[in-house]
């Protein structure tokens, strides 16, 4: 881990856009890592899990042997911030997953992937989430997933005017269902660096 003030915080780099996630942890001045291998999961103090295709990055993360270690690493109280893909990823439970898709079992909430549609039905909208302040914050959902169920000990951080659970918190755990790294408004970055500094 990294020196006395600096973070160390890793992007789960198997597929999707942990690129983006990268820039925007380090213009926190986080020292932000990818994260490829199981042994590098021994040095960092948090981790994020970004958005693409969850299918793959399952895949991906077991080939690679990095599903065991980094559920073990959850369990222990590694924090985490999954979004999009990243959320699917560390739920309890897929409602809709692919035959063989699993999960990494750490947020006490069922899924369900592509909740809103195909790509083309992507949308924008601006979401009330207390826990990060004002001003309301504008999300991009690309292929969402929302959470159909929430755990005792989760806590739903932001919804859609239809009450569909779209943030979620539980512990060290923090998952979107949208992508905050798509915008300008980084407060769910900071808010998740504020949990990793915490557990450190």
């Amino acid at each position: 881990m990294a020196g006395n003030d600096t973070l160390t915080v890793g992007v789960l780099a198997l597929q999707g856009d942990f690129r983006e996630h990268l820039a925007v942890l380090r213009g926190f001045g986080a020292d932000a890592v990818p994260v490829r291998r199981p042994e590098e999961l021994d040095s960092i103090d948090g981790i994020v899990i970004p958005g693409g295709e969850s299918t793959v990055i399952d895949k991906l993360s077991r080939i690679f042997g990095l599903a065991e270690p980094l559920k073990r690493a959850l369990a222990e109280g590694l924090p985490a911030y999954g979004t999009c893909a990243g959320l699917i990823m560390l739920s309890a439970r897929i409602v809709d997953g692919i035959a063989g898709q699993e999960s990494l079992g750490a947020l006490d909430i069922d899924v369900r992937r592509n909740a809103f549609g195909s790509q083309t039905e992507s949308f924008e909208v601006d979401l009330e989430v207390p826990a990060i302040g004002e001003p309301p914050l504008h999300a991009v959902f690309i292929r969402a997933p929302v959470v159909e169920r929430v755990g005792d000990g989760v806590k739903t951080l932001a919804t859609l005017r239809d009450g569909r659970v779209v943030a979620v918190e539980q512990g060290n755990l923090l998952g979107t269902s949208f992508h905050p790294e798509m915008t300008d408004d980084h407060r769910f970055h900071r808010y998740f660096l504020d949990k990793v500094r915490a557990a450190r």
